[in-house]
């Protein structure tokens, strides 16, 4: 992936399923992805070996993470997943999210379901 500017508004415009993370760019051995959540279609998963870092950029995410209450992270919020804990999340309105995350880190950790994304399929 080359250096570029991208415009996150623009890069919005082209998700057209929610729960699939899409590949803006590069830093170091991180993607940083950006995805639209709305629903609760994402099921309980852990990244055994890699911390997720999760900003909301537009709207609010309810996050779920195992042995810990529930909380509602808006606009402007960051919060770190850190490995091997199981964790989910879900919106009731569009909410619109950017991950920083190893390259390594499979999208619903080792559990297949229907929106689970390759990386071939986040890659623009």
């Amino acid at each position: 992936m080359s250096n570029k500017k991208v415009n996150l508004e623009n890069s919005f415009s082209t998700i057209e399923n929610y729960f699939s993370p899409k590949i803006i760019g590069e830093v170091n051995n991180k993607f940083v992805k950006i995805a639209k959540i709305k629903g609760e279609d994402i099921p309980w998963h852990n990244h055994e070996s890699e911390d997720e870092l999760f900003l909301i950029l537009k709207g609010s995410l309810l996050m779920e993470v195992e042995n810990e209450p529930s909380f509602t992270m808006n606009t402007g919020d960051i919060y770190i997943v850190k490995k091997g804990v199981n964790h989910r999340v879900s919106s009731t309105e569009e909410c619109k999210i950017m991950l920083i995350e190893s390259k390594t880190t499979q999208h619903t950790g080792e559990i297949v379901s229907e929106i689970t994304k390759s990386i071939e399929e986040q890659s623009y």
